[in-house]
């Protein structure tokens, strides 16, 4: 399965929102390990905002991030952020399970 990987990323220092982001990555090489591929839309939308001069960074990590999660055939939601909860809700719309633990996906397989 395609599973994307959602999890609060914003934060108040720099320290803590790599925290969250490897939080993420720890969780997308477990998913690799199990045989699925893993998606994490900061990983797509921060090298590209790096790079890039947009008015609304937020608005463009989410729609790099949701266009990203769409192809998913199922989300890994490591714990609730807005940002994560919008991945979550496209998801569900599409009526493609969302998972809370690494466990509940191999319970699945």
């Amino acid at each position: 399965m395609i599973i994307g990987v959602a999890g609060p990323y914003s934060a108040d220092t720099e320290e803590q929102r790599q925290l969250n982001l490897d939080a993420m990555n720890l969780a997308a090489a477990k998913l690799l390990e199990l045989g699925h591929i893993p998606i994490i839309g900061m990983n797509a939308a921060l090298p590209v905002l790096e790079k890039a001069n947009v008015p609304d960074r937020y608005k463009a990590i989410m729609e790099i991030s949701l266009a990203l999660i769409n192809s998913c055939d199922a989300l890994l939601l490591l714990a609730e952020s807005p940002g994560a909860n919008k991945e979550r809700d496209l998801i569900l719309a599409k009526g493609r399970p969302v998972f809370k633990s690494i466990e509940e996906i191999i319970s699945v397989k």
